[in-house]
């Protein structure tokens, strides 16, 4: 079983993110991730993000998205964890505007996989201490750790 420290790395851990809209974040995602995996091409994972996005808002809600999307091309599941600068409005189920963003990628065919990685993120999302501490981390390390401290802390593995 993977596991989401395996996945989410300092690098693809961000602050202070220039939001604007859902669209921007998208393609912010699409180019993130691109750049940081070789095997991705920015343009269908940013097809592939939309697409999703179509089907119903990953809004999660108390300030939350999950975008994702299993993807070809795509060799092994990949996180990303994005603070924004200021909050969107991500269709989100509860209405609330969106701050905080785990996007997660997986394999085309791993759909288990991609069930249980996105129940752990939204078992470690649904903890307001955990939500606060993300919103309070400075910097990308502080971030990724908080992340990483919130899993250790609900026992998601």
């Amino acid at each position: 079983m993977i596991q989401l420290e395996q996945i989410l790395t300092p690098g693809r851990s961000q602050v202070n993110v220039p939001g604007g809209s859902k669209k921007k974040i998208l393609e912010h995602i699409a180019k993130l991730l691109a750049n940081d995996c070789a095997e991705l091409d920015e343009y269908s994972l940013l097809d592939s993000l939309i697409a999703r996005e179509r089907l119903g808002s990953t809004g999660f809600g108390n300030g939350i998205a999950i975008p994702h999307c299993r993807l070809i091309g795509c060799t092994q599941p990949i996180g990303a964890l994005l603070h924004l600068e200021n909050p969107i409005d991500f269709d989100a189920i509860d209405g609330a505007p969106v701050d905080l963003l785990f996007v997660l990628l997986v394999p085309e065919t791993a759909t288990d996989e991609h069930l249980e990685l996105l129940r752990q993120i939204a078992s470690i999302f649904d903890r307001d201490d955990i939500r606060e501490r993300l919103r309070q981390s400075a910097d990308a390390e502080s971030l990724y750790q908080a992340f990483l401290a919130g899993q250790a802390e609900t026992g998601v593995k």
